[in-house]
């Protein structure tokens, strides 16, 4: 086994897994997000509380994450970069978002439940990225 194989993050495997989970995970938060943005008023309201702001960001954001999962499949460098963008960006949003919440505006906990799988999410395949980038 060569070093290279022998890295666990390092390898096609994990790379491959990791773009297939984002690809992945960005077409279900544009299906969702698109759902309530575009869809009947049913889905607006089977949504409940939430701010149009955090539902617009997460849906535009899954074009991000299908373009970071292309860009982790194709090994190029800038894949990192976006990963700790939408890592950085969805916490902005977060906290954007607890301000509001501080502020007695209306939320699900639905939202605080996405906001938190999604930059959890994106902080584990950026420090991935990032651990494999420095192993080479």
């Amino acid at each position: 086994m060569t070093s290279a194989e022998s890295r666990p993050y390092g390898s096609t495997f994990w790379r491959r897994s990791f773009a297939l989970f984002a690809v992945i995970f960005g077409a279900m938060t544009l299906i969702s997000g698109g759902s309530v943005l575009f869809g009947p008023v049913e889905a607006q309201v089977a949504a409940g509380d939430y701010m149009p702001v955090v539902l617009w960001f997460n849906f535009l954001a899954g074009f991000l994450y299908i373009g970071a999962a292309i860009g982790i499949w194709l090994q190029r460098n800038w894949a990192l970069g976006l990963s700790a963008f939408i890592a950085v960006a969805t916490g902005l949003v977060a906290l954007g978002f607890g301000f509001q919440v501080s502020q007695g505006v209306a939320y699900g906990m639905r939202t605080v439940g996405a906001l938190a799988l999604r930059i959890g999410v994106w902080i584990v395949i950026t420090l991935t990225l990032m651990r494999s980038r420095h192993q080479m």
